[in-house]
């Protein structure tokens, strides 16, 4: 018995000296990023201007509302009309340059707070982070708090699989009342959606929407393979993910154009589910396939260290491993990524609304920089600059009630806004480098969007990025 008191007290001992290392560690890297700290008296307190000789780019329409004047008003669009001022305001003079509503990723993996800054140095003034952790909680509450100057922050909870999808990341359902009682204590803790994943079976899955629609939890589906692909055309189900899922599921791996027609009239038909391509990261694989430096690039630079150690590495060596073995992968990859614009095609022309997501954060898809390209493969698919940047904004707002409030440039709406040297809708390279973002009216300029991106670069917050994640298993399993 004494034994094992001693034991107890050793194993205690190292709990507590483990937890307290944790803490301190949590915290240096909390100070790392107190340049996104939002002050009373310092840097972004301000949240409301008036910007003068302006071309509005408004995206409810496809228009440019030339020479007028935006009035921001503690963080909301007051008013937007011709020449007119306003007594107390700081004046911002827009000599004729474009201002569009920030761009919003509907699909992306956030590791640290570091990555806020990238998002927001390439227009992202919004993020819908699809693999909810504790840690994102605390990130949601310090932005819906004003704390730090951050993208408006949305997150779903862990991902919902079905019992056989074993893994940390993963929280498998065995039954109806089961995912029931977990939708339940996501709600309860704040998350602001549910994610369904692989293995969910008829009967869980439909648990999981009776209770999301009963605790009021928008859906996100990364398709089930355990039931058909229309079944997730559901009103709870708010967007289906992937455009490489279509490949797999319904059209079962092959680049079937007929079945594609029939998988793009049921998507239409539903009439109320939005479809999010993420077609970068798919295309990353390709980029894999082909640069054997790749993981030595200098965008590797901006991802998080513990997913570049881990996640990076590991996909780096899976399909360099592939192409080992099967000499036609490459060309495989490369005909499936083009297929997929093919997707987007047929969608868009079929009027399924298309939502902006690049899957960032993961392999080698990188924060913030990644919505670009994602952006420029729906040009490529042969959507007009408008309606590529309508993915972005217009409709990536309409998909849940929460993030109505933003996506255009009207009164009422929240002041999240690029100011640019150049029209996106001619040219869709202008919207790479805004001179200005605003988020809730608060304004950041050229100069400190670099800085967010240098303190990003080779950051080293490794083992603290594990606590973070390790967090997960012992609050959330």
């Amino acid at each position: 018995m004494k034994i094992f008191k001693k034991l107890l007290k050793i194993v205690l001992s190292l709990f507590g000296i483990l937890l307290l290392t944790a803490l301190i560690l949590i915290w240096i890297d909390s100070r790392g990023t107190g340049y996104l700290k939002v002050e009373k008296e310092g840097a972004f307190a301000n949240n409301s201007y008036l910007v003068q000789n302006v071309n509005v780019i408004p995206m409810n329409a496809d228009t440019v509302l030339t020479g007028k004047t935006v009035y921001i008003k503690e963080g909301v669009i007051e008013n937007i009309s011709d020449k007119f001022t306003v007594e107390g305001v700081e004046i911002i003079k827009g000599d004729g340059k474009f201002l569009t509503p920030g761009l919003i990723d509907m699909h992306v993996h956030v590791w640290d707070e570091y990555e806020l800054g990238l998002y927001l140095s390439n227009g992202v003034t919004a993020v819908r982070n699809l693999w909810g952790l504790p840690m994102h909680l605390r990130m949601k509450e310090a932005v819906n708090n004003a704390e730090i100057i951050a993208p408006l922050f949305f997150t779903t909870g862990p991902k919902l699989t079905g019992p056989e999808y074993i893994g940390d990341d993963n929280l498998q359902l065995r039954s109806a009342e089961e995912a029931k009682a977990r939708v339940i204590f996501y709600k309860k803790r704040g998350y602001d959606f549910i994610k369904t994943y692989y293995g969910l079976t008829p009967e869980i899955f439909d648990a999981v929407v009776e209770q999301a629609a009963a605790s009021q939890m928008d859906i996100i589906a990364h398709p089930s393979q355990k039931v058909s692909y229309n079944y997730h055309f559901k009103p709870q189900i708010r967007s289906v993910e992937h455009a490489e899922d279509i490949i797999q599921q319904p059209l079962n791996y092959v680049l079937d154009t007929i079945k594609l027609k029939e998988v793009v009239s049921d998507f239409s038909a539903s009439g109320t589910t939005k479809f999010c391509p993420t077609l970068t990261v798919y295309n990353n694989i390709y980029q894999i396939l082909t640069n054997d430096k790749i993981l030595d690039s200098e965008n590797l630079q901006y991802m998080n260290p513990l997913i570049r150690k881990v996640d990076s590495q590991a996909q780096f060596d899976r399909w360099q491993d592939s192409k080992r073995t099967d000499r036609a992968i490459v060309g495989s990859i490369k005909a499936q990524h083009e297929f997929h614009l093919k997707i987007i095609r047929e969608m868009h022309e079929a009027g399924v609304p298309i939502i902006c997501g690049t899957d960032a954060g993961i392999g080698v898809t990188v924060p913030g920089f990644s919505i670009h390209r994602e952006l420029g493969f729906y040009k490529e698919a042969g959507l007009t600059n408008y309606e590529v940047l309508k993915t972005a904004t217009y409709n990536a707002s309409g998909t849940h009630a929460v993030m109505e409030n933003m996506g255009s440039i009207e009164k009422g709406k929240i002041a999240n806004l690029l100011l640019l040297n150049n029209n996106p809708l001619e040219d869709l390279s202008a919207l790479k480098r805004p001179e200005l973002v605003f988020v809730n009216g608060r304004k950041i300029n050229r100069k400190q969007l670099n800085s967010f991106e240098e303190k990003a670069k080779n950051r080293k917050n490794l083992v603290v990025s594990g606590f973070r994640y390790a967090e997960n298993l012992i609050r959330e399993k």
